[in-house]
């Protein structure tokens, strides 16, 4: 692992993005809440929270980090046709939540597509970028093509 320790502690806050590209037959499977293992949005939501605080488990030579905020978005995009995820991490530390944010949307991908395989097998995942993220000794970094 890098070693932080003489790095000063700021905050530090990155957001990240996926989507899942599905069937409209799916998508609107999952808006009526009649997947077959339940409430895709909902329990994706919840993984990708939970994956955020398990980075340095799932990770090699990711720092373990007191992350003081985790939110998943999962909105509907029409245009995909799926379901687009945002994930952003905070801390006020001496490491950066990249990993974290970018590790929330993978997850709440996955769990999507579990869910939804019964229904749709050709489901795509893709997408998964930082979109931005401050603090640090690096800066404030916004990807290019954010909206």
């Amino acid at each position: 692992m890098v070693d932080v320790s003489d790095k000063p502690e700021t905050v530090r806050v990155a957001t990240a993005e996926g989507h899942v590209r599905m069937a409209p037959e799916t998508l609107a499977l999952i808006r009526q809440g009649s997947a077959k293992k339940g409430d895709v949005i909902g329990t994706a939501r919840l993984a990708g929270i939970m994956a955020a605080k398990r980075t340095a488990d799932l990770i090699p030579l990711c720092h373990p980090l007191m992350l003081t905020k985790v939110t998943v978005e999962i909105e509907e995009d029409a245009a995909l046709p799926g379901l687009r995820v945002t994930a952003t991490a905070k801390l006020t530390g001496k490491t950066g939540v990249e990993m974290e944010a970018l590790t929330a949307v993978s997850v709440a991908c996955l769990t999507i597509y579990d869910m939804a395989k019964a229904a749709d097998k050709a489901m795509e995942i893709g997408g998964v970028r930082l979109l931005e993220k401050s603090g640090g000794k690096s800066g404030d970094f916004r990807h290019p093509e954010a909206r």
